[in-house]
């Protein structure tokens, strides 16, 4: 599962590899490669690792690009934390985070959005406001209370 913007990241990453950075190092390969004896050719070997690098990462994308399910959290509504959700948590220690529950493609928690296969997300995915969750850190459980459960849009 993934939303519509990390859908749109995945797609722009595999665009900038496939249209820029590739073609760009095709060209110095193919001119590191005129240079000579390749076998002691560092410009070239790296070249053409990190082609291989890029190929590997390109294959990468187009095959989780195949395979998403893009689940849009504006058409999401209801009380229950479901894909896309915005959880307002509060830990045993009264501080409150906010976390997006999004696709493991995109999750990022400094910009506080979290796989819906994480710990949090696993413990609160169907949960509703009012609800206690555990959460397994590696620090041991941790109590939370669902506070609030929006989605965006």
């Amino acid at each position: 599962m993934i939303t519509p913007a990390g859908y749109e990241r995945l797609v722009a990453e595999l665009r900038q590899l496939a249209d820029v950075e590739r073609p760009r190092l095709v060209d110095e390969v193919h001119q590191a490669a005129l240079q000579g004896d390749r076998s002691e050719n560092a410009e070239y070997i790296y070249g053409k690792k990190r082609l291989r690098e890029i190929d590997k990462r390109m294959g990468f994308l187009k095959r989780r690009l195949d395979a998403a399910k893009v689940i849009d959290p504006v058409r999401q509504s209801g009380d229950r934390v479901l894909f896309g959700a915005l959880v307002e948590l509060e830990d045993e220690d009264g501080t409150v985070k906010t976390w997006q529950i999004v696709g493991e493609d995109e999750a990022d928690p400094g910009k506080k959005k979290i796989s819906w296969k994480s710990p949090v997300g696993r413990a609160v995915m169907r949960r509703q406001a009012g609800d206690s969750v555990t959460i397994l850190t590696p620090g041991g459980p941790r109590d939370m209370v669902i506070l609030s459960v929006n989605y965006p849009g």
